[in-house]
């Protein structure tokens, strides 16, 4: 499944400074079970736009790992909300089947 939210940076501020925060909260939350991996995209045409992506084996697992509550995790988050706007976006299963174009030689 897949935990998706967009990130909004406040005036006076940049995006490598959310980053930074976003990247040692990952590491850390990467541990746990059922973690497969995050992506942090900046909006084209907008610095301060960004959308972050985190991977999972399922939602019970993301689930647990929320309920287990590292206070790492926590400071870190503390320490970006200053400059940063967080909206959740939602849960999105993995797609039972995708259709794609045929491929273009």
């Amino acid at each position: 499944m897949k935990y998706i939210f967009e990130i909004r940076i406040k005036d006076g501020h940049r995006a490598e400074e959310y980053a930074d925060a976003w990247v040692r909260a990952s590491e850390l939350i990467q541990q746990a079970p059922g973690a497969r991996g995050t992506e942090l995209h900046r909006k084209i045409g907008d610095p301060n736009a960004l959308i972050a992506i985190a991977h999972w084996d399922s939602k019970h697992d993301r689930d647990a790992m929320e309920s287990r509550h590292d206070p790492r995790v926590a400071d870190i988050i503390r320490s970006a909300a200053p400059f940063v706007e967080i909206r959740r976006l939602g849960e999105y299963e993995e797609p039972e089947w995708v259709v794609l174009p045929p491929q273009r030689n």
